[in-house]
């Protein structure tokens, strides 16, 4: 009731027309005093920035996170054959996780024996943990942690190429979203003497862990170049002498009649949608595989491998 002294926090006050009443007891005047600089974003426990510092810290615990769609996320191999496969591969990994509950078997033993080997980081984790790395939980108590693939850049791989001593041979794939389609690729240009692989930023597959088992290892030994602008880079590589030849069904010219000794960039369209048109009026050649019957086409990976043969064989008696 105003007027009442005895209030906690009241004071008298006189002189007024209306007489004795309470006083705020000090409330208003702190109000107004500062309240010190706002907390940084990392420091508010209801931020997204707070949260994101606690999963990185999580992570260098060594604790398995769920896959990021950045490029700088690292990658999880699920499942017992496909880690076994990787690790046979040498494919490079950073940590081998087992849940703790797992039950061994010779797959895993010999997971536990290549990574120790290697001195690859085995972990246990729990079950759950290692439930967020996969949708549908068929990691089968097992994963292998590989980290970012680091690209070459295309100049470097044609210099290199150049260097070589003998004619570039590259391949480019254009419009190839499988990432097994891009391991395949890999491995035979590995196989057959070529000097690298090309692939664009957009629009491709990558180098995951998914192309890194089908490569069965290919790619720690060929570089794989990004090329912001595919069409762009390959004119580039054209002004070092080397022939753009595409591969399609309807070309202007056979695998049998192409002459593929000197330095040759096969590019590699998409089995359904094929070469893109900037690609293809960039080419000096659009090339064809003979083929039996009324079979139209093949799969990148298959048609890339078909032609790669061919050139090899025809450069094993280059420079005799």
């Amino acid at each position: 009731m105003a007027g009442n002294s005895r209030r906690k926090g009241a004071i008298r006050k006189t002189g007024t027309k209306k007489g004795q009443v309470a006083g705020s007891g000090g409330q208003r005047r702190r109000g107004l005093e500062a309240r010190g600089a706002t907390p940084k974003a990392v420091d508010r426990p209801y931020h997204a920035a707070h949260k994101k510092a606690r999963a990185a810290a999580k992570s260098a615990a060594g604790r398995p996170q769920r896959n990021r769609r950045d490029d700088d996320a690292f990658e999880y191999v699920l499942g017992r054959n496909p880690v076994v496969e990787c690790l046979r591969a040498k494919v490079p990994a950073t940590a081998l996780y087992l849940v703790t509950t797992i039950e061994p078997d010779e797959r895993v033993t010999e997971a536990v024996k290549i990574a120790g080997d290697r001195g690859i980081a085995i972990l246990e984790v729990s079950k759950p943990e290692l439930d967020r790395q996969s949708t549908n939980g068929m990691h089968q108590g097992i994963a292998l942690q590989v980290p970012p693939y680091q690209y070459a850049h295309p100049e470097d791989v044609m210099r290199d190429a150049v260097a070589s001593g003998e004619p570039p041979l590259l391949v480019a794939l254009d419009n190839i979203t499988d990432p097994r389609n891009l391991g395949a690729v890999i491995r035979s240009v590995a196989a057959f003497g070529g000097h690298g692989v090309l692939i664009p930023q957009r629009r491709s597959a990558s180098v995951s862990a998914v192309a890194w088992r089908t490569s069965a290892g290919a790619a720690a030994r060929l570089p794989v170049a990004q090329a912001p602008n595919l069409t762009r880079t390959l004119k580039d590589w054209a002004a070092n002498g080397t022939q753009i030849v595409g591969l399609d069904a309807g070309g202007d010219v056979t695998l049998d009649d192409y002459d593929g000794t000197g330095g040759t960039v096969i590019v590699v369209g998409s089995e359904g949608k094929g070469l893109s048109r900037l690609v293809r009026e960039t080419c000096d050649s659009i090339l064809s595989i003979p083929m039996a019957g009324d079979f139209e086409s093949l799969n990148a990976s298959v048609a890339a491998g078909v032609v790669l043969a061919e050139f090899a064989r025809q450069r094993r008696g280059w420079g005799a």
